[in-house]
């Protein structure tokens, strides 16, 4: 492994050795071995710190583990450290650098330093690409597994939005929040969902897990066809020279292997406004009910953000909060925000709805555009748009649906994903899809 990795990406290691010796005496004992894992800063781990990446949390040590870091221990998990993040899971501002905090600084491409990695769970993407470890976990609220996992080139699982716990986790928006497993294969995506996966006492949304669910993730993760299966594709991307390569390569790839890419009209308009009114208006909420049950002293998104503003030095060099502002705003505005949630449940039947019309599996396309350098001075918005832009996924994140992104093409010398979205509680299916059109 290359020195340099070791800029890549940031731990917070665990401290005591005696803890640590405990954990894999304990799960070792019952396991032929136990496979180590990285856990994205925003995730409660018993006696860590938990800073979401601010220097505002630098003293919130967690008291308990997040639901799913039990589960992973139990399954013979090893905790090996903590990943740096995109600061607020890219929550702070709209001219944010993915990869960036201001208690850790900039994690950095693998393949190159000059560029990003795609945020926000950009440590965990990189602690995987880079050998570090061969799975970690990230969290979603909009792209946060699937784009830094397909600009890396590894593997991402977004779940059904209520398959996997949230309690533990500093989130953004309730509606839309999961965390989930990032790795090397898709085998190793499925055996780290089956281990998290299941319902939690004290998250509502798992329990809307269907009551026969079928979480042998890892029997699905042995597919190798596709035989009789049919895949709408989303075109975002491929209408560029490079991409009618990539087309006609998805095409035969998965006639080959039995399966068929159908050509849908999408007439959906993404409802962006809604989407962002309904994050805003969620994340005070969500963030203080997180800090009213923490050790952190500062209980309120109000005196996160006077805290921001005295450290500006410190905390806000390259961008500001204003994203906080308008969370504290918009809040406010009740109406607004269930009108905002009708549209979007409106457009998440829309969704479905176009699946039935096409009898179709699940939808097939490029997950995003490849990496770009980093860029202070305008944040991910302009520096992205130097590069092919393109993307799949938002329909699934605000939909609750599942996404799986494997590495599929490059362009130039940076990878770009594969994405596969299915229905609601497909996830079996879906690593099923993801796991006959890996490139071994």
């Amino acid at each position: 492994m290359k020195n340099l990795f070791l800029l890549f990406v940031l731990f917070q290691y665990l401290h005591s050795d005696d803890f640590n010796n405990a954990l894999i005496e304990e799960y070792s004992s019952s396991n032929n071995s136990y496979i180590d894992i990285v856990i994205k800063d925003n995730i409660d781990i018993k006696g860590l710190v938990t800073s979401a990446g601010s220097l505002a949390l630098e003293n919130n040590i967690a008291e308990e583990n997040a639901f799913l870091i039990d589960k992973l221990l139990q399954n013979g998990f090893h905790i090996k450290g903590k990943a740096n993040l995109s600061e607020w899971a890219n929550f702070r501002s709209t001219k944010s650098v993915s990869g960036w905090s201001s208690i850790n600084g900039q994690t950095t491409h693998h393949l190159d330093s000059k560029y990003n990695p795609c945020g926000s769970s950009s440590g965990s993407a990189v602690a995987v690409a880079s050998g570090i470890v061969e799975v970690a976990i990230g969290t979603e609220t909009n792209g946060s597994i699937t784009c830094p996992a397909s600009v890396a080139g590894i593997v991402g699982m977004k779940p059904t939005v209520g398959l996997v716990s949230r309690t533990g986790i500093i989130p953004i928006a309730e509606s839309q929040d999961t965390a989930g497993p990032m790795g090397n294969t898709v085998e190793i995506i499925a055996r780290t969902l089956e281990a998290i996966a299941g319902p939690d006492p004290h998250d509502k949304r798992t329990n809307n897990i269907p009551k026969y669910f079928n979480y042998n993730f890892l029997k699905f993760a042995q597919n190798q066809d596709l035989q009789g299966k049919r895949f709408g594709l989303l075109d975002s991307g491929f209408d560029t020279k490079q991409g009618k390569i990539f087309l006609k390569k998805l095409i035969n790839d998965v006639k080959k292997l039995g399966g068929e890419i159908v050509f849908i009209d999408d007439k959906r308009k993404y409802p962006s406004e809604e989407e962002y009114l309904v994050l805003l208006y969620e994340f005070k909420y969500g963030l203080e009910s997180y800090l009213k049950n923490s050790t952190e002293t500062k209980k309120n998104l109000k005196e996160i953000i006077d805290f921001n503003e005295k450290y500006a030095e410190e905390v806000m060099p390259f961008f500001g909060q204003e994203i906080f502002y308008l969370a504290l705003e918009t809040s406010e505005d009740h109406s607004a925000y269930f009108e905002a949630k009708e549209i979007l449940k409106k457009v998440s039947t829309q969704t479905l709805d176009l699946m039935n019309e096409y009898n179709i599996d699940a939808f097939i396309g490029l997950t995003r555009g490849p990496a770009w350098k980093i860029n202070y001075a305008g944040g991910d918005n302009i520096a992205s748009q130097e590069v092919l832009s393109f993307g799949n996924g938002g329909y699934a994140a605000f939909g609750g649906l599942p996404h799986i992104t494997i590495p599929y093409f490059k362009i130039e010398k940076f990878p770009v994903g594969l994405s596969l979205i299915g229905r609601p509680w497909s996830d079996a299916e879906i690593i099923s899809y993801a796991a006959a059109l890996e490139i071994k």
